[in-house]
This record gives structure tokens, C-alpha cells and sequence, in this order.
């Protein structure tokens, strides 16, 4: 083996002894006859490849690699006949990266495949991250026979590489940044994509359209692997909720809604848990209580990463996190009791229009939306990143269709009195944004109420922000489960003016927070009705 100045740590005194290398050198006689024959498919060799190896790092550091179950899963997967881009979506500490960097090794000394002239890329948000992987490939090399280890040259700088000169030569794995011009002009035959999830918008896409297009240039394959991204419009999300042809998804998600510290779940998003990989279960259920004791930031973190859960990690912006939200959900929501007030957000010519009933005596609060009817909501869905979540939402009397490619506002008027017929009504409260369309709206379909206009802005905006948040957490607002109210909460953020006033915004372009908005009115115009002290009738004298 060829090691330039700086390497040489990698056969340092916690390396392998020279028992080791004998061993090492037995299984590589095996080895060496891979990838010639034996009746054996890529994956078995792979996974014979996988098994050769021993840990290089860790508590378990210098005993054989032995796969787990979901370790195998991936593999057969991943190199199975017709696959093209596989997927694996996985807590952290579940070695994804370390079994992603054995399977490039193997692809680089030819354990598996036999083309010439091999190349294969490891591509993360940023060169350090790249790094992780490559350590962890160069940390896998001393468990290779001797014979091929003398022919792996190391490569620091400019870049970093592995070069292997055996099996014809010119063999070559390299670490890139997410820089889509890094990529341009190369033809690797492997790829692996670290951490997918978390790149950053404009720069990876470009790199991931450069790999996956030097891909096709000598039938590679691509590993794509990431904890979850932060919501359903990510790329990621979007390789996984809507696979092309040639591509094998395996993703370890649990259900949403779950408590951070539920055991089964979190088995399902840590499956190395169970055989001794990453973090045990204890430590999990522990750190989980943790987060939950601390909420904010550490909770919604803890979900995005170790129950690797689509939700944000940058909760300080988000009007309420997953959890708070949560909390305001109930299976037995209290009676419609007393006056209803109830919050209008009237959408575009061709978006959501969003309603909520607020009845400030109870607490209790109920929400429903509609959408024109063209596009289909499967169709709408897609293009807003969400597969069949409003399809879901019609299901369970959450979402409505009404008109053709625009709501017509005065018939939906008649669909949100209807909706509280019963009820006496306190006040309706809108966007003085929409003010001239939507009392127009009201004088044809007949409706007689106190309207009160709201602003959108810092002022407006930010008290009607701060009031919903305080009912919310002194817990006045219970609702039933509500996948309307829990999506659109989960889009919505706050912006700050430099006197850190909020107001409410999308987090993403194609988010619909209609409903958030409309529930913030009108819990924050209830807020106000009980906050105004009962003015006692005046005695007078004649």
C-alpha cells in the first residue's frame, strides 16, 4: 500500500495485529475470485464483500462486520438487477454511512463489479461531511488481503481520493461538495449521495442532477441516504413518496403523531438498536424524555433526527412545533357551547379558502377548507409536494371541493354558516386584505353577523399571533385530530421585524397555511371577547 505523508495513522497500535493481517489474508484468497464467478449475484457479493471487513472504529472496534437485518435488506436492494437509485432513509447512528462506505470500497477494489476504469463518488452537503464517509472507507482498508491493500494509493490533497491500481488500474473513489460543478464531465459507475435530506436547496439539486446524469453514462448506481428531510416538498421526501422506475426505496419512519418516547416507534426508526449498532434503546427513551422535559428546539430536533420524522429542526421560527400542536389535540373535544367566532381566510382565484370555528366558553375548535375541483386533489397534492394528503383530508370531512377552477366565494359563505347553523354567532373575523370581495361575498349570500378586519401585518398580525400562542399554551384551544390543522401548522413560521414584532408566513412556496391563518383570527378574537371585563347594567333613578 502506497500512504502518503499523514496516513499512516491508519495502521496505527489500535490497528490489526499480525494475527489479524494472516486472517485477513486467508478470506482475501476467497475474496480475490468475487467477482469471477461462483454462481453468486452483486448482492451476495456484496454482502460476502461486507462480511469480509471488521469495524474500524467504535466500541466494537477490530471484530468482523456482521449485517443486520435491515443491514441485508439494503443491500439485496440496492444492487439488485434493474436498480438504478436506491434510497435508504434511517435514524441516525444506524451506520447507513458506514455500510454505504463498505459497498463503495467493495465497488472500488472490484469485489462486485469488474468494469474498467471504475470511479465512485461520495457527494455531502459540504467536504467535511464527504470526509466522514471517506474515513470510513479508508478505515475499512486494512481489513482488505495485503495483495490488494499495497495497491490503494491515499490522496489528502487537493482532494480527497483513493486510488486502486490493481484489476487493470485507474480505479479511482473521490469525495465531492455539493457543487453541482465538482461533478460536471465525470462518468462514475457508483455513487453515494450522504445525508441527502439536509443539502442545501439550489446547490444540490445541481450536484444530484450531474451525478444521476454521469450515471447513465455506464449504467451506474446511485445510494441515496439521509435522515428524513424537514417536510414533503424536499427532494428527498419526494425520491421516496414518488419512486421513478429503477429505484428502491426502504425508509424507517414511524407514524406521525406518536410521544417521543414510544418504544416501538422508536424501534422502527432505530431497527440497529436491536443489534447492537448506534445507540441502545435506553439511551434513546432517555434522551427522548429529555427532549421532551426541554420541548422547543430539542424535542423537534430529537423527532427530525433520531425518530427521523419529516418536521423542522428550526422550530424557533415556527409559529407552534409538531409537539405543541399536538397538545392541543383531544379524542374527546368539549361541547359546542356558548357563541361561535369564526375565522375567514379567503383564498386566491385558484387556492385553498379555510374556515375555523372557535367557541371561546369551551375551548373547543373545529376547522374545514376547500379547494376548486380542477386540478383533481391527487394532482394538486403532487404538484404541492404532499402525494395523497388532501385526498386523505376529503376522507375525513377535513376538505371540500366547490366551482370549477376558482371557490366561488358567496356559495362557500353558505357552506361555513351551515356548518354552525345551530349556533349563535359572536363575530366573523377576516383579512381586511379581502375586505371589499368578501363583504360583498356576504351581503348576496344573506349573512348577518359582527364582522371584525384584521390586518396581516406586524401589528394586526403579531398581537393575533402572540394571543393564539398563549391560549394555546395555557391549553384553551382543543380540537379533534386534524391532518388540515396539523399540515398547515407544520408550513407555517413566523417573520420578525427588527423590533421583533412576528407575523405569520409560509415556510415553503407551495405550503397551505389557510387554515392556520384562519384559526389564528379567530382564537385570537375569542382571546379578546373573554379578555373585556362584563360591563353590569347602570341603575337609574326617575
Amino acid at each position: 500500500m502506497k500512504i502518503d505523508p499523514g496516513q499512516r495513522s491508519l495502521f496505527s497500535a489500535n490497528g490489526p495485529n499480525a494475527a489479524d493481517l494472516h486472517d485477513s489474508r486467508d478470506r482475501g484468497r476467497e475474496f480475490c475470485f468475487f467477482a469471477q464467478g461462483d454462481g453468486l449475484g452483486r448482492a451476495d457479493l456484496a454482502e460476502r464483500f461486507l462480511e469480509s471487513l471488521r469495524i474500524p472504529e467504535g466500541p466494537r472496534a477490530g471484530q468482523p462486520v456482521t449485517l443486520a437485518p435491515f443491514q441485508r435488506q439494503f443491500v439485496q436492494g440496492a444492487l439488485a438487477d434493474g436498480i438504478a437509485q436506491a434510497v435508504l432513509s434511517i435514524g441516525r447512528g444506524n451506520a447507513k454511512t458506514a455500510l454505504s462506505a463498505g459497498v463503495a470500497l467493495g465497488a472500488l477494489v472490484g469485489a462486485f463489479d469488474r468494469q474498467a476504469r471504475r470511479e465512485i463518488l461520495i457527494a455531502a452537503r459540504t467536504r467535511d461531511q464527504a470526509r466522514i464517509a471517506w474515513d470510513f472507507v479508508a478505515g475499512f482498508c486494512p481489513s482488505l488481503p495485503l495483495e490488494i491493500q499495497r495497491r490503494l494509493i491515499f490522496r489528502r490533497a487537493p482532494r480527497l481520493e483513493i486510488e486502486f491500481e490493481g484489476d487493470g488500474g485507474g480505479h479511482i473513489l473521490r469525495a465531492l461538495a455539493a457543487d453541482g460543478k465538482s461533478a460536471l464531465g465525470s462518468a462514475p459507475t457508483l455513487v453515494l449521495m450522504d445525508e441527502r435530506g439536509h443539502w442545501q436547496a439550489d446547490k444540490g439539486d445541481e450536484l444530484k442532477a450531474a451525478l444521476l446524469s454521469g450515471l447513465g453514462k455506464r449504467g451506474g448506481r446511485g445510494l441515496i441516504i439521509s435522515t428524513s428531510a424537514a417536510d414533503d416538498a424536499h427532494p428527498f421526501s419526494r425520491w421516496i413518496d414518488d419512486p421513478v422506475p429503477g429505484s428502491y426505496v426502504q425508509e424507517h419512519r414511524p407514524a406521525p403523531g406518536l410521544p417521543a418516547d414510544d418504544r416501538d416507534s422508536l424501534i422502527i426508526a432505530n431497527p440497529g438498536a436491536l443489534h447492537g449498532i448506534g445507540a441502545d434503546l435506553d439511551w434513546l427513551e432517555a434522551q427522548a424524555r429529555r427532549a421532551i422535559a426541554r420541548g422547543g428546539s430539542s424535542l423537534t430536533t430529537f423527532r427530525l433526527y433520531n425518530r427521523n420524522e419529516r418536521v423542522s429542526g428550526e422550530s424557533r421560527d415556527m409559529l407552534l412545533s409538531v409537539d405543541e400542536w399536538m397538545a392541543c389535540e383531544t379524542a374527546d373535544p368539549p361541547p359546542r357551547a356558548g357563541s361561535v367566532i369564526i375565522g375567514i381566510d379567503l383564498g386566491g382565484s385558484a387556492s385553498m379558502s379555510a374556515a375555523s370555528f372557535y367557541w371561546p366558553d369551551t375551548g373547543r375548535l373545529e376547522a374545514f377548507g376547500t379547494f376548486p375541483s380542477m386540478p383533481t386533489l391527487l394532482d394538486r397534492g403532487q404538484a404541492d409536494g404532499v402525494a395523497r394528503r388532501y385526498e386523505e383530508m376529503q376522507e375525513r370531512g377535513e376538505l371540500t371541493t366547490l366551482g370549477d377552477r376558482t371557490v366561488p366565494v358567496a356559495p362557500w359563505l353558505v357552506q361555513v354558516m351551515a356548518h354552525v347553523a345551530d349556533q349563535p354567532i359572536a363575530a366573523i373575523t377576516a383579512d381586511r386584505y379581502k375586505q371589499a370581495e368578501l363583504g360583498e361575498a356576504m351581503q348576496r349570500a344573506g349573512i348577518r353577523a359582527p364582522v371584525v378586519w384584521r390586518g396581516q401585518g406586524f401589528r394586526d398580525g403579531g398581537e393575533d399571533a402572540e394571543r393564539f400562542r398563549r391560549a394555546a399554551f395555557d391549553g384553551r384551544i382543543k380540537a379533534s385530530p386534524s391532518l388540515l390543522l396539523r399540515s398547515a401548522f407544520a408550513d407555517t413560521v413566523c417573520l420578525r421585524d427588527p423590533a421583533n414584532n412576528i407575523k405569520i408566513a409560509k415556510a415553503r412556496s407551495t405550503g397551505r397555511i389557510d387554515a392556520a391563518a384562519a384559526t389564528v383570527l379567530a382564537v385570537a378574537e375569542g382571546a379578546r371577547q373573554t379578555a373585556r371585563p362584563v360591563q353590569k347594567a347602570k341603575l337609574s333613578w326617575l
